[in-house]
């Protein structure tokens, strides 16, 4: 399953109230999100407004969005969510994103045998 990393800046005066809209997504936004390939979503939040994202799409990161696009209530989200981040010039937060580059993959370097071997190892310190 594709996989795809990405930056976004909150504004440093409005990361409380960001992390509090996100302690609560409104549940047609969620579905929405789980409906349109945004799989084991997650959003990192440093103490200075550097937001990173992790989602699994079935088919790419650009699919999932143009999916999303095509929702009213991603329209509504993006508008909300829009004064919360800097960087983005004019563009709603989705089409912000500052991709990442995938450069290492546990399981992609695994062997099938050490994928089994992995399974069944417990790692001592």
């Amino acid at each position: 399953m594709p996989r795809a990393c990405f930056q976004l800046q909150v504004r440093p005066d409005r990361i409380e109230e960001y992390k509090t809209r996100h302690a609560a997504v409104w549940p047609d936004m969620v579905r929405a999100l789980h409906e349109t390939g945004w799989h084991n979503y997650s959003l990192f939040l440093r103490e200075d407004g550097l937001l990173i994202g992790y989602v699994e799409t079935p088919d790419s990161i650009e699919a999932a969005q143009a999916a999303m696009a095509r929702t009213e209530v991603n329209t509504r989200w993006q508008t909300e969510m829009a004064g919360f981040f800097t960087g983005i010039d004019g563009r709603a937060p989705d089409e912000g994103f500052l991709l990442l580059e995938e450069v290492f993959h546990l399981e992609d370097q695994l062997s099938p045998t050490d994928n089994d071997a992995a399974d069944t190892t417990t790692y001592k310190k």
